[in-house]
């Protein structure tokens, strides 16, 4: 009788079955479905967030050639950058609501696309009150994009312990913004192309995208889990599943309504907080280039290539400030430090008259000012949902606007009215100082009671 090996005919099947069951195992689950979600998006929130920046920015450099071109005084600058702000304001709580009601993702493209063709008229203006309506016009246009973001957006897809990366890694779109179109702006602003000069082929060129996008971004998303093409059944559950225990949570502790969150003490402490923030953010972040070049007499390339320095270091410094907070649960002086950094980097601006030192110093402030976003933005969604969420981040976020008014505006003001940046620059520096107190009256949250995401998925 020949021998008849024995052939495995199981092997390959139990094998497979094998992988298959590891793939549906909830560890690996959320692994897969949280992988999609930074993929789907947290990319596709990324590059709208680096297109609305480079809109936002491409002023700051554009004033290097266009202030003089127009005859408009610091004054006159700073009042057409802060309106941007006031425009925000007006509509950022209903359009807030309005995507949380119907469609975050149709929401979105609308701002895109409406920015998009407002930022590109800027390459007309010819006079001051052309300038004004049109920045007004264009933060209207925007407004409420990025409370959707935080509030519709991210924690439908993500854990609260999750958000502060997820966040984190979305805004670095902030830092990306400034070291694609730093050096971009101050390349465009020196073509001038047929009878457009060179800060008009500026706005024209970096309009385009928003319109672009604005439509890409409609195809791409998805506004819940339940409705994404691209995760299989289970990780649609375990994704929707975990979102519904966590409003079962917060809504075991307190069940606020829009207008309870907007009275809420928490809240309203975040608007002052936040006002006194991004007062100085947009102080500093809108006459950046100006200052720089005044203290190095640097070309307007070179202004632009040196900007990349410290959006680099500051990108770096969120993330690991984000990640640490993720770990720790730890939110107060996560995002404190940050203040008192740029405040100090502003401070020791003003006691030196050497180039590279005002430059070292400016690195640190912009360390600082970008240090909390990640953090920032996921403490309102650790007591807060839905509508509420929405409303309440559209209240914190208009507060915030307000004082990005009021920074690039005062910071004008007092530059034409003592010749020099430093008494501004002494002004945002206090300012950022008592945003970092402020934050350290902040209830201790880590966020909605962890919970054992690795239960069954069925």
């Amino acid at each position: 009788m020949s021998h008849i090996p024995m052939v495995r005919v199981g092997g390959s099947n139990g094998s497979d079955s094998r992988d298959a069951a590891e793939s549906t195992t909830p560890r690996a689950v959320k692994a897969s479905a949280t992988r999609k979600a930074y993929l789907n998006l947290v990319l596709p929130l990324f590059i709208t967030s680096v297109i609305a920046y480079m809109d936002r920015i491409n002023l700051s450099y554009a004033a290097l050639t266009m202030n003089g071109d127009l005859g408009f005084t610091a004054e006159i600058f700073g009042m057409g950058a802060g309106l941007f702000f006031a425009g925000y304001v007006l509509f950022e709580i209903p359009g807030a609501l309005i995507a949380e009601k119907y469609s975050p993702k149709l929401w979105i493209a609308r701002i895109m696309i409406t920015w998009g063709v407002a930022s590109g008229m800027m390459a007309f203006v010819s006079t001051v009150w052309e300038f004004y309506v049109l920045r007004f016009l264009l933060g209207a246009a925007e407004a409420s994009l990025y409370p959707v973001l935080y509030s519709c957006c991210i924690p439908r897809w993500f854990s609260v312990e999750e958000r502060p990366k997820a966040i984190a890694l979305m805004l670095t779109s902030l830092q990306v913004s400034n070291i694609l179109g730093a050096p971009l702006a101050g390349w465009l602003i020196g073509i001038p192309f047929l009878h457009f000069k060179g800060w008009q082929v500026m706005f024209l060129l970096e309009a385009l995208p928003a319109v672009i996008f604005g439509f890409i971004i409609v195809r791409w998303m998805a506004d819940w889990p339940r409705e994404a093409t691209w995760l299989t059944g289970p990780e649609k559950q375990f994704l929707t599943e975990r979102f519904e225990r966590e409003l079962a949570l917060k809504n075991a502790v307190k069940r606020y309504t829009v207008w309870q969150a907007l009275r809420d003490r928490e809240v309203l402490k975040l608007c002052g907080v936040y006002f006194l923030w991004i007062t100085g953010f947009w102080g500093f972040g809108f006459w950046m280039p100006t200052v720089l070049k005044a203290a190095s007499g640097w070309s307007n390339l070179e202004v632009g290539w040196m900007i990349v320095l410290p959006m680099c270091l500051s990108l770096g410094f969120m993330i690991w400030i984000a990640n640490h907070s993720s770990k720790t649960g730890e939110q107060r002086w996560h995002g404190a430090i940050g203040m008192f950094l740029a405040a100090a980097g502003l401070l020791l601006g003003t006691l030196t008259s050497q180039p590279i030192l005002a430059f070292l110093f400016m690195c640190l402030a912009a360390i600082g000012v970008y240090a909390p976003f990640g953090v920032w933005w996921s403490y309102p969604t650790t007591f807060l949902s839905g509508p509420a969420a929405a409303g309440a981040i559209g209240l914190i976020n208009s507060c915030g606007n307000l004082g990005g008014f009021v920074g690039p505006y005062l910071t004008g003001f007092l530059k034409d009215l003592t010749g020099s940046f430093t008494s501004a620059w002494l002004y945002l520096a206090c300012s950022l100082a008592c945003a970092g107190f402020g934050m350290l009256t902040f209830q201790r949250r880590s966020g909605a009671p962890r919970q054992n995401e690795a239960r069954a998925v069925c």
